[in-house]
């Protein structure tokens, strides 16, 4: 059988790009996927020397290959300091391996990883906060994870905040803004008033799709064996990823399409709406939205869908 060849050079293809037809070697397909990191870092600013990021790290593939990449791609061509942040939920039969793998990989790599509870900060893991609404579960461990990762990041000193989303989440998170009628992301409405308060996110992966980001894992030996989260079965996104990746099968190019999309809607909408407005929380401290704070109100068991 013959093996096809790489569309670059004469080494062997491991990967098919169907939106070009390109075949990629694995040298290929390495090289797009630190360009792709190295582009999107250009395109929020760069980073400079000495520079602090704080890498929300959950120990799985994604998260797992924005770090080795910060640590073996950026920091060397950068010279900015990493520190890597964990969020343990505690969710039982799930929680302890990811945060095992997550202490492994930061131990090889020499980064410095701090790693924050539900239990602690709230004084009940997940599955406590979930009981008799586990239908809610990505609302309720969404909102106080960032509030977590925030204050974390802070903590640490943190210039700005990396998160492992790919093109996939990206595609997937503007279907569902416009499937739960959220006018605000729709049209790209950026709270203002935060800026001393929030630490800046960064999503370094945004332009490069799961299937790029699965392949480098394995390259890198990166792609643990881990348990999936038992609350994957409720979130709205399950249903919505079949959706976006069917699409992506029948015309390859669509997630970048709805992507691109977004962002011309947001720079023609820009200015038009205004913006929100940060406020500060009177019982947390944390800024909010409005004029209630999510992350309280979860914590103090309202269970309207809001």
């Amino acid at each position: 059988m013959n093996r096809l060849s790489c569309s670059f050079c004469s080494g062997g293809a491991i990967y098919l790009d169907r939106e070009s037809g390109k075949h990629l070697c694995e040298s290929h397909l390495i090289a797009r996927v630190e360009d792709a990191v190295r582009s999107e870092i250009r395109s929020v600013g760069g980073f400079q020397s000495g520079e602090r990021i704080a890498v929300a790290y959950s120990g799985g593939k994604d998260s797992s290959v924005l770090l080795d990449l910060l640590v073996n791609v950026v920091q060397p061509e950068t010279g900015i300091d990493l520190v890597a942040v964990t969020i343990d939920e505690g969710i039982a039969r799930y929680r302890d391996a990811t945060v095992q793998a997550a202490k492994d990989l930061t131990t090889r790599l020499g980064v410095p990883h701090r790693i924050v509870s539900f239990q602690a900060a709230f004084g009940k893991n997940l599955d406590s906060l979930l009981a008799g609404r586990e239908g809610r579960a990505c609302t309720v461990c969404g909102v106080l994870r960032r509030r977590l990762l925030q204050q974390a990041a802070r903590e640490a000193g943190a210039d700005r905040l990396a998160t492992g989303h790919c093109l996939d989440d990206e595609a997937e998170a503007v279907v569902m803004n416009w499937l739960r009628g959220d006018l605000y992301r729709v049209a790209g409405i950026r709270p203002s008033g935060g800026e001393s308060c929030m630490v800046p996110r960064i999503k370094p992966l945004s332009r490069l799709s799961e299937k790029e980001v699965v392949s480098y894992a394995l390259l890198r030996g990166l792609a643990f064996d881990l348990p999936e989260c038992p609350y994957t079965r409720y979130a709205l996104r399950a249903g919505v990823r079949g959706l976006v990746h069917r699409a992506e099968y029948l015309s390859p190019g669509t997630m970048s399409r709805i992507v691109a999309g977004q962002e011309e809607l947001e720079q023609r909408l820009h200015g038009v709406g205004g913006r929100t407005q940060f406020s500060t929380c009177p019982d947390c401290g944390e800024p909010m939205l409005g004029s209630t704070c999510r992350a309280c109100t979860l914590l103090g068991g309202d269970r309207d869908n809001h």
